[in-house]
């Protein structure tokens, strides 16, 4: 399966590249015929820090942000877009400011919570929620329920790859979307075409990478 990967640069920011695997891929929600191995970008400090320069960009100016909230293991670039968003000389509305970074966690029936020593880090702050991707937007859309029960107000989400714009009336700002994939498509578990024609699914795969089948 490796051995079909493909570079693919950010039309917003040529400097920053993911892989992606041509198939047949099942996700939680979706199936999907392209894998995107956000590995480096996500644990590699220098696309990380990139990725994070490039997301600052759109929060700079126009929002006050007192938490990053990191989902799918995106928290190097949250603790970069922290520093980028708070340095001196960026004129920004953060400058100075020490921005929490938090991870949440799942309970044993898979719910999304904060344990009581972070929850003041969450309620009444202004939260900037990065995910690593949204195909169909479920993941969000538990994450701004999650956020907006533990007081929080969100007021900007990032994703590293996104399929959608926006979702609970909040902008989705990404660094990859699907012009930047040839003929990316996700389709619902009974109306995949591969699955139609018996197709072998390659891997199950989430935000966090891929099992093989």
């Amino acid at each position: 399966m490796e051995n079909r990967a493909m570079k693919v640069k950010s039309t917003k920011n040529s400097s920053i590249s993911i892989k992606i695997i041509p198939g047949h891929f099942a996700t939680t929600h979706s199936h999907i015929n392209f894998y995107i191995d956000m590995t480096d970008i996500k644990y590699r400090s220098k696309l990380a820090k990139q990725a994070a320069e490039y997301m600052a960009q759109q929060y700079v100016n126009s929002v006050s942000i007192d938490t990053i909230i990191c989902m799918d293991g995106c928290e190097a670039i949250g603790a970069f877009l922290a520093d980028e968003l708070s340095k001196s000389g960026m004129s920004s509305m953060n400058e100075g400011h020490d921005i929490n970074v938090v991870s949440p966690e799942y309970n044993a029936n898979g719910q999304i919570i904060f344990r009581d020593n972070l929850q003041k880090m969450i309620w009444n702050e202004n939260i900037l929620l990065i995910v690593a991707s949204a195909t169909t937007g479920k993941t969000i859309n538990r994450s701004l329920e999650c956020i907006k029960y533990y007081g929080g107000r969100v007021v900007g989400t990032s994703a590293i790859f996104s399929a959608i714009d926006e979702m609970g009336g909040i902008k989705i700002d990404s660094i990859f979307d699907p012009g930047d994939l040839p003929n990316y498509c996700t389709y619902s578990f009974k109306d995949c075409p591969m699955c139609k024609v018996g197709q072998k699914i390659d891997a199950i795969v989430n935000s966090y990478g891929y099992s093989k089948i």
